[in-house]
């Protein structure tokens, strides 16, 4: 098996960069169209751009769940590849498939009679609460595309190929870039234009997902015999839950945080979604890392090569830095350019350069507990994920920003990431500690090892 014979034999760094550019360049066009979106609903009006700020915490579940449970699949998939159980791995990826229609299903549901209660809760403003009520029932009720896309996109990937992944999610992309100035302003949809081009996006992406998935020589799925296997079932979410549940906190986390906000101002929860839009142009091509690092750890874990381990650990955190230290540096140098892309007004500056400067100190800790993540994740230990994730962003972040918020105000608040972020990134040091100790160190290469 070729691809199999790359994951086990090629050159790490080489490996490294054939697995993660393409994930990382699709996710910098996935953070390309969402911050295209922000800017073109923020041209249409302010209050749409705080509406969509409202809304993210519903759709960041939908992606919440779509990876997490992708992440469980790809893992597994991995793993049976190394071990060359070709059984199982058909079964991890047409579990995977069932799974992606099932939490549809879910979703749709809850976008239907949940999503206008959950937003009431955070505004009494009839105009704020219609607006970011329709953005996120368009975006649950139509998440199919979505959850198809991102799971076929995982499968794929774990079999070496991260090329068409990234064909995969740039069509959707610049789908949904094409679309959203046409359904925002010619058709005069407004925040629903915005969610509706989302949606086609999603979709466009889905149906090449399904096609790449059908054509890979390594997996065979037929969608018309797709079926759970309650084993397999087990060790997808071994690692998917904790993956699913450490992404979800995000949703609570962020809910939370625009409650403590709004208390300051309307403009300080739209300048924190505008915030989350344009950091994720740092942190999405360090997931896309994360990402290539999983399926090449989680297969040389089950091919029991503890030297190709360690050396791809250590190549992702020297990358994963660096991209972190340049995106700071953007961040200290240039935070008014970075506003002036959303119409900000004088009231949005004076609020959001101190707070972009302030939140993207806690970027380059934050690399080196993503790339730990990704030991985690490939060797069956995602519940460490989720516990790093729970602490930093529920124990740590969300008390510290309620705290800080009432003694110094609204800076206290931005200033409460980085205190997390190192709260976080030591306990996920320990977990790591305890992960080689018990899994890696005593692995005994069964191949040839190149460095």
């Amino acid at each position: 098996m070729q691809k199999e014979n790359i994951m086990g034999t090629e050159r790490i760094p080489r490996l490294i960069m054939r697995m993660s550019l393409p994930m990382m360049l699709s996710m910098l066009v996935q953070a390309l169209y969402n911050v295209v979106d922000s800017i073109f609903v923020a041209m249409y009006s302010e209050v749409a751009l705080t509406a969509v700020s409202l809304a993210f915490p519903l759709q960041n579940l939908i992606i919440a769940f779509a990876v997490g449970t992708g992440v469980g699949v790809n893992s597994i998939l991995a793993r049976r590849l190394g071990e060359k159980n070709m059984e199982d791995a058909n079964k991890a990826a047409s579990t995977g498939m069932f799974l992606a229609f099932a939490t549809f299903i879910v979703f749709a549901l809850a976008g239907l009679f949940l999503a206008k209660p959950f937003l009431g809760m955070f505004t009494e403003d009839s105009e704020l609460l219609g607006l970011s009520t329709q953005y996120a029932m368009i975006c649950m009720c139509f998440s199919l595309g979505c959850f198809v896309d991102i799971m076929g996109e995982r499968i794929i990937q774990a079999t070496g190929d991260s090329f068409h992944p990234m064909i995969i999610q740039g069509a959707g992309a610049i789908t949904n870039i094409i679309l959203d100035p046409v359904f925002i302003f010619v058709f005069d949809m407004g925040v629903a234009g915005a969610a509706i081009a989302t949606v086609i996006g999603q979709w466009v992406s889905m149906f090449l997902s399904i096609y790449y998935v059908r054509k890979n020589q390594f997996i065979h799925i037929r969608m018309r015999r797709i079926r759970p296997d309650r084993r397999i079932l087990k060790d997808i979410y071994v690692v998917g839950a904790p993956t699913i549940v450490m992404n979800s906190v995000s949703t609570v986390l962020v809910s939370a945080l625009n409650g403590i906000l709004i208390s300051f101002s309307n403009m300080a929860v739209t300048v924190f979604g505008v915030y989350y839009k344009l950091q994720s142009f740092v942190f999405m091509p360090v997931f896309g890392l994360n990402n290539g690092l999983i399926p090449i750890l989680a297969f040389n874990y089950g091919a029991r090569n503890r030297k190709r381990m360690a050396t791809a650990m250590k190549y992702g955190i020297v990358i994963a830095v660096l991209i972190m230290a340049v995106g700071t540096l953007v961040f200290q140098l240039f935070p008014s350019l970075l506003l002036s892309f959303f119409s900000a007004s004088e009231q949005m500056e004076a609020i959001g350069v101190p707070a972009l400067r302030i939140l993207s100190i806690c970027f380059v800790p934050a690399a080196f507990s993503i790339v730990l993540s990704a030991a985690f994740q490939a060797t069956g230990y995602g519940i460490f994920s989720m516990l790093v994730s729970i602490i930093r962003q529920l124990v740590v972040l969300c008390p510290c920003a309620y705290i800080l918020g009432a003694l110094i105000g609204v800076t206290g608040v931005w200033l409460s990431f980085t205190v997390a972020e190192v709260f976080g990134l030591t306990f996920a040091i320990v977990f790591f500690l305890y992960v080689y100790k018990r899994k890696i160190r005593n692995l005994t290469a069964t191949m040839q090892e190149y460095a």
